[in-house]
C-alpha cells in the first residue's frame, strides 16, 4: 500500500509520488528564535518528525530541511529589551545565538532527530537579492521607496492553497503607515532599513528581507526548484505560504508538490497566550512529566486536526505511557535471574504479533493517521500480556520496540537496557505498600482506590496468604 497524503494544494488525499524514487526532499518552516519554545512549537516539531521516521521506516532516504527565522520584528525587539546597551547589531545575534540553542537543548530532549541542514536567513541574505533581481526582471516585483514589492496581481493563481479569491482578500486588505506598495495585497520582498537597526547594502538601499522570501530561496538552494513536501503549521497557509508559491513559481520554480499542515494547540480550549496566564513553555512539561506522555498525548489526535491541551489529559497520557514502561519492563528483565522459566515463550502465535505490524502500517499509511496506530500499540501490549507464556518474546519485543520507535517511544530500551524502566516495579511495590497500610488501618476505600489504579495501568494485584503480588493484566 502507497502513503496517502493530504496535500491542502489539492484539497485531497492523493498517493505519494516522489520526484526522485526512494527518496523524499522535506521542507518544514522552523523557529523564530526570540524566546523560549512552548508546546505548540513541540507538536509541529513532533508531526514532522513523526513523518519523517515513517518515511525511514518504510525504505525512503530523506533529505529533511528545517530553517531557522533569525532576523525579524520580534528579534530587533527583543534584542532591545535583553541587551539596551549594546550595539543592536550585536544584540541581535545575541538573542538568535541564545534561543536557537535553547530551542536545539529542547528539540535534543524531546527526542526530535537534528535536521539534515538547517539554514538560517542572514547566511542567505545575497541569495535572497539574487532572487529578488530575477522576480524583478520578470516583471513580477517592484522597487518603491527603497522597498520591493511582489506584484500579486501578477500570480498564477494567487489563493490557490489557502483556497482564496481576490475578492476574498481585499475584504481585509489594507496598506500600513511607511508602506509604499501599489495594491493593499503586494508583500515586502525587501525592507528599507530603519535607523540602528541591523541592514543589508542592495541596490535598492540598505535593508533587510521580507519574512517570505527566506524559505522559497533557501529550500529551492537545498532541494531544488521542485521538491516533494513543504510542511508547517496551518496558520502559515496565509500569508506565509501562500507567498511563497507565488513568488516561487512567479521565478520560474515549480516549487513543492505536497502541502502539509499540522493543526494548532489549545489550552483548555483557549488560545495559549502569556496574556492569559496560559502559556506553557516545553520546560514546563518536562519539569513534570517525561517526555513521551507528551508525545502520547499528541498521537492521540490526527496531526491536521488541533489539540486541545490539558493537565487532565496529561495524567491519562500518564497511565498510557506506564502500560507500556511495565510491559517493558517485564520484557527486560523476561531472561533475567529470578524470572520465572515458564514466561519464556514457544513462538506459537508469532503471526498475530506480525499482523499488528501491517495493521500500523495501514494506519501509517492513511495520511499518517497517529491515533489509530497508536491504538494499534496498545492492542499489541495487550497481546503481549495476555500470550505471555506462548509468545515469542523477543519478535514481540522487537516489533514493539521498532513500531514505537516511529512515534520516538522508547528511544532509550535500545541503548540503555532496563535503565529506563527499573523504577517501574520499585512504583507499583511502593503502592501494594500503601495500599497494606491502608488495609491495616481498615480504610477499604484507599486500597481499593489503589486495586483501581493499577488495574487502569494493566496490573492485576493478588492478595494471598503470603501477601500481596503482581501480575501484568
Amino acid at each position: 500500500m502507497s502513503i496517502k497524503i493530504y496535500n491542502t494544494l489539492t484539497g485531497k488525499k492523493e498517493d505519494f509520488t516522489p520526484i526522485k524514487k526512494n527518496h523524499v526532499g522535506m521542507y518544514v518552516c522552523g523557529p523564530t528564535v526570540y524566546d523560549v519554545p512552548h508546546i505548540g512549537h513541540a507538536r509541529s516539531a513532533y508531526v514532522f518528525d513523526i513523518i519523517r521516521r515513517y518515511f525511514i521506516y518504510k525504505g525512503y532516504k530523506v533529505k529533511f530541511v528545517r530553517n531557522v527565522t533569525d532576523i525579524d520584528d520580534k528579534i530587533i525587539n527583543k534584542a532591545k529589551e535583553e541587551f539596551k546597551e549594546e550595539d543592536l547589531n550585536i544584540a541581535v545575534k545575541s538573542v538568535s545565538d541564545k534561543y536557537l540553542k535553547v530551542y536545539h537543548d529542547y528539540m535534543e530532549k524531546l527526542g526530535i532527530m537534528q535536521p539534515d541542514a538547517e539554514p538560517r536567513a542572514t547566511k542567505y541574505i545575497d541569495k535572497m537579492k539574487g532572487f529578488i533581481k530575477i522576480l524583478i526582471k520578470l516583471e513580477k516585483a517592484y522597487e518603491s521607496g527603497g522597498d520591493v514589492y511582489f506584484d500579486v496581481r501578477k500570480a498564477d493563481n494567487y489563493g490557490k492553497l489557502s483556497n482564496q479569491s481576490f475578492e476574498m482578500l481585499e475584504s481585509g486588505a489594507r496598506v500600513a503607515p511607511g508602506e509604499n506598495k501599489r495594491d493593499p495585497l503586494d508583500f515586502a520582498l525587501w525592507k528599507s532599513s530603519k535607523e540602528a537597526e541591523p541592514s543589508w547594502p542592495s541596490d535598492w538601499g540598505n535593508g533587510r528581507p521580507g519574512w517570505h522570501i527566506e524559505c522559497s530561496v533557501m529550500s529551492s538552494d537545498i532541494l531544488g526548484n521542485e521538491f516533494d513536501i513543504h510542511g508547517g503549521g496551518i496558520d502559515l497557509v496565509f500569508p506565509h505560504h501562500e507567498n511563497e508559491i507565488a513568488q516561487s513559481e512567479g521565478a520560474g520554480k515549480k516549487f513543492a508538490r505536497y502541502w502539509i499542515h499540522n493543526g494548532l494547540l489549545t489550552i483548555n480550549k483557549e488560545k495559549m497566550a502569556k496574556s492569559l496566564g496560559n502559556f506553557i513553555t516545553i520546560e514546563d512539561i518536562l519539569g513534570k512529566y517525561p517526555s513521551d506522555v507528551l508525545k502520547i498525548l499528541f498521537l492521540q489526535t490526527h496531526y491536521s486536526h488541533p489539540v486541545d491541551f490539558s493537565w487532565e489529559k496529561m495524567e491519562e497520557a500518564k497511565k498510557a505511557q506506564d502500560r507500556f514502561c511495565i510491559l517493558l519492563d517485564k520484557l527486560n528483565r523476561v531472561k533475567g535471574e529470578g524470572f520465572p522459566s515458564t514466561s519464556l515463550g514457544t513462538g506459537r502465535v508469532n503471526s498475530d504479533v506480525d499482523a499488528f505490524r501491517m495493521r500500523f502500517e495501514n494506519a501509517m499509511d492513511d495520511d499518517f493517521n497517529t491515533a489509530e496506530a497508536l491504538a494499534v500499540l496498545f492492542d499489541l501490549v495487550t497481546h503481549i500480556n495476555k500470550n505471555f507464556t506462548e509468545i515469542n518474546l523477543d519478535n514481540a519485543k522487537n516489533v514493539l520496540i521498532k513500531l514505537s520507535n516511529v512515534f520516538g517511544l522508547f528511544e532509550e530500551t535500545v541503548t540503555n537496557g532496563r535503565e529506563r524502566f527499573q523504577t517501574v516495579p520499585c512504583e507499583i511495590e511502593k503502592l501494594i505498600k500503601l495500599r497494606k497500610e491502608a488495609r491495616d488501618k481498615k480504610d477499604f476505600s484507599t486500597a481499593d482506590r489503589i486495586r483501581k489504579e493499577l488495574e487502569e495501568k494493566g496490573i492485576i494485584l493478588e492478595d494471598t496468604k503470603g501477601g500481596t503480588t503482581w501480575r501484568i493484566k
